[in-house]
C-alpha cells in the first residue's frame, strides 16, 4: 500500500468518522427538541374553554352577569378566577349550575330577579350554588354562571361594551358583550 492509498484511506476514515459524529449529535437535538415540545404541549394545547351567550344586565337595583362554560379541552381545569370590566368577583357572588354529563343546555339566558339571588336559587328549572371557591370543570363538562352585581357596571354602562375573563392556571379567556337594561317595558 503506498502512501497516497493510506491517505487516502485515512481521509475516508476521517470523513466517515465526522459525518457520524455529526449524525450523532443531530439526532440527540432532535430528541431533545422533541421532548421540550412534548411537555409544552402536554400541559398547555389541551386546554379549550368556550364563553358562550355572555350577557351582563342593569336597572336601578343593580346588575347581573351570566354566561355558560364549556371545557372543550381533553383535560379538567381549575377556575381560579372570574372578572368583569378587568376586576376579579368575589367568588361569594358567583352561582353555578353543573350540568350533567351527556346533557346539554341550549336555551340563552334571561335575567334573573336581583334579589332571589342568596345562598341558592332556581332559575328556569336549573338550580345554582354559591360557590365559596375555586371551581373545577370537567373535560367536556359545562356550567351555567350567573354573577350578582358585578364590579365596575352602573345603570350609564347600558349599550357599553365591556369584558367577561375567565382565569385557569394555564389560561385566560377573555369576551366582550354590551350591557344590557334589565328593566322591562
Amino acid at each position: 500500500m503506498g502512501d497516497s492509498e493510506g491517505k487516502e484511506l485515512k481521509t475516508i476514515e476521517e470523513q466517515t468518522r465526522q459525518t457520524l459524529e455529526s449524525l450523532k449529535a443531530t439526532l440527540e437535538a432532535s430528541g431533545a427538541t422533541y421532548y421540550a415540545t412534548n411537555i409544552t404541549m402536554t400541559r398547555t394545547e389541551n386546554e379549550q374553554i368556550a364563553l358562550i351567550k355572555p350577557h351582563i344586565w342593569v336597572n336601578s337595583t343593580g346588575a347581573i352577569g351570566a354566561f355558560k362554560l364549556q371545557n372543550l379541552g381533553g383535560k379538567d381545569i381549575l377556575i381560579d378566577k372570574i372578572a368583569v370590566r378587568g376586576v376579579a368577583e368575589d367568588w361569594a357572588s358567583v352561582y353555578i349550575y353543573c350540568v350533567p354529563a351527556g346533557t346539554s343546555v341550549t336555551e340563552d339566558f334571561t335575567v334573573c330577579n336581583y334579589t332571589d339571588m342568596t345562598g341558592g336559587f332556581t332559575w328556569q328549572t336549573y338550580p345554582y350554588s354559591n360557590v365559596t371557591a375555586d371551581v373545577p370543570l370537567q373535560s367536556g363538562c359545562e356550567l351555567l354562571m350567573y354573577i350578582q352585581d358585578p364590579d365596575n357596571v352602573q345603570l350609564d354602562d347600558i349599550g357599553t361594551a365591556i369584558s367577561i375573563s375567565v382565569y385557569t392556571n394555564n389560561a385566560n379567556y377573555i369576551t366582550e358583550v354590551n350591557v344590557e337594561s334589565a328593566t322591562t317595558q
